[in-house]
């Protein structure tokens, strides 16, 4: 009897606990709920990521301009196509990816940054299939940010190559952008703005980065052809001045990545790559104490500055991945807040090597890319001089053999040399004494180059501070 009446008094006095557990799961329940429908409509939200700067490392490369395989039958099309090119390797663009990969794999980066152009003219399966080799890049541990370049958007020129004819293939609109590659940045923003793909991300808890989206893309389908020049709205100008009063309340340090130049890298090109109103960006940057720019389009390796002493901006705007000789950025932070800018080349040699390709073109990568990359220079510097005046054999070759050893430094970023074996060679006086045209000051404007490591930069990063005019 006592026995029974235990277990009766035992269970109705856990009847109120039963009821109190039920109500605490509903509460959960309710704010599970809530959070939901919160996070859906504040998508912009995200925690920062608690990671410091010293502890990370960031990839920064350009213009991939990826061009994928379903496009293609590779037959006679695709090969004038090629052959009319200008040095981009877009028939070994799939390989040069994974090679990237490849490296990213095992030097396990922290973050991966491309600046836009990440396909040929904006085909669709070209944006799905990059998106595809980006996540696997993710899923081994490296996060990536993208922006759209001038090539990537509601691009008319969007082609599908087969026999010996050209079709308009399926471009893009900034929507399906934003959600191809929604994983990539767009997902991971603390704030976006309103008008254009541009966003605001916080990779480390003290450095986060401001990437812009400077492309005119939506009067391409009108024109018939995508818009060179870039340019930011008054709107999106304001937008970044609220980004960097978000940085100054939490004393974070912002660095900006563009698809065009804020800065000239150039003497003679500078319209379309140079960012129409970048007066106004580089006013508002410098106000807020941002000093650091990565930008790309231009497709050479070139480090400016507006040249202020301590308070200088520096424009780093990197080789494009596409194209010889195939370098990316790499970013380290030491403990007294300076970044440490280098550059690496992707090693396709060791990557066709450990995936047992035969291919010799691959196997022997550099020299193969090297070779590709000159031809088109020397055949339209052979074309230009021909027409320009009467040179000689010898005379055209020593003047092309400069054309060659100039362009191929101005890409890799080691113009800086040229004045120990260029000035005073027979081919340098022959360019210097040739009339005036565009492959003479372009020549000129690669001497001019200042004494200048293109490929390395050490620079203070100052937390974001409003400093007035």
């Amino acid at each position: 009897m006592t026995l029974r009446n235990t277990n009766h008094i035992d269970s109705d006095s856990n009847k109120p606990q039963s009821k109190k557990f039920i109500t605490y799961i509903i509460i959960v329940a309710v704010v599970i709920i809530c959070f939901t429908i919160y996070k859906r409509n504040n998508p912009n939200d995200k925690p920062f990521t608690p990671k410091s700067s010293k502890d990370t490392t960031i990839f920064i490369a350009t213009d991939v301009h990826n061009f994928s395989d379903k496009l293609t039958d590779k037959k006679d099309a695709y090969q004038r196509y090629i052959s009319s090119g200008n040095g981009k390797q877009i028939e070994y663009i799939d390989e040069i990816i994974d090679a990237f990969a490849y490296d990213i794999k095992h030097k396990n980066p922290d973050v991966l940054i491309i600046s836009g152009d990440l396909t040929n003219n904006g085909e669709k399966d070209s944006h799905l299939d990059l998106a595809k080799k980006l996540e696997a890049i993710e899923k081994s541990g490296t996060n990536v940010y993208v922006i759209p370049g001038n090539h990537d958007i509601s691009n008319p020129w969007a082609r599908e190559l087969r026999d010996k004819k050209q079709y308009i293939a399926e471009t893009i609109d900034e929507n399906e952008f934003s959600k191809i590659y929604a994983s990539f940045g767009f997902d991971e923003a603390i704030s976006r703005d309103d008008k254009t793909l541009s966003y605001l991300v916080t990779p480390t808890t003290d450095v986060w980065f401001l990437m812009l989206d400077t492309n005119k893309y939506k009067n391409n389908m009108n024109l018939g052809i995508p818009e060179t020049n870039g340019i930011l709205a008054k709107s999106t100008l304001e937008w970044i001045d609220r980004c960097c009063d978000m940085a100054n309340e939490k004393g974070a340090k912002i660095i900006t990545v563009m698809h065009h130049n804020i800065l000239n890298h150039n003497e003679v090109i500078q319209e379309g790559y140079t960012l129409d109103n970048s007066g106004q960006l580089l006013g508002l940057l410098k106000e807020n104490q941002v000093n650091l720019v990565f930008s790309g389009h231009i497709h050479v390796q070139d480090i400016s500055s507006d040249k202020k002493g301590e308070k200088s901006l520096y424009d780093v705007a990197s080789g494009a991945l596409s194209v010889y000789p195939h370098q990316y950025g790499v970013l380290n932070f030491s403990e007294n807040d300076i970044a440490n800018y280098s550059t690496s080349k992707v090693d396709v040699e060791a990557w066709a090597k450990k995936k047992n390709i035969k291919d010799k073109n691959l196997r022997n990568f550099s020299t193969y890319s090297e070779e590709y990359f000159t031809s088109f220079s020397n055949k339209k510097t052979s074309e230009r001089l021909l027409v320009e005046s009467e040179y000689s054999s010898d005379e055209l070759k020593e003047m092309i053999d400069i054309m060659k050893l100039l362009n191929v430094r101005y890409f890799s970023g080691t113009e800086n040399l040229n004045a120990k074996d260029v000035i005073g060679t027979k081919g340098y006086q022959l360019w210097y004494e040739s009339p005036d045209s565009f492959l003479k000051s372009y020549i000129f404007s690669i001497i001019s180059d200042e004494d200048v490591d293109d490929n390395n930069l050490n620079i203070t990063i100052n937390p974001v501070s409003k400093i007035k005019n």
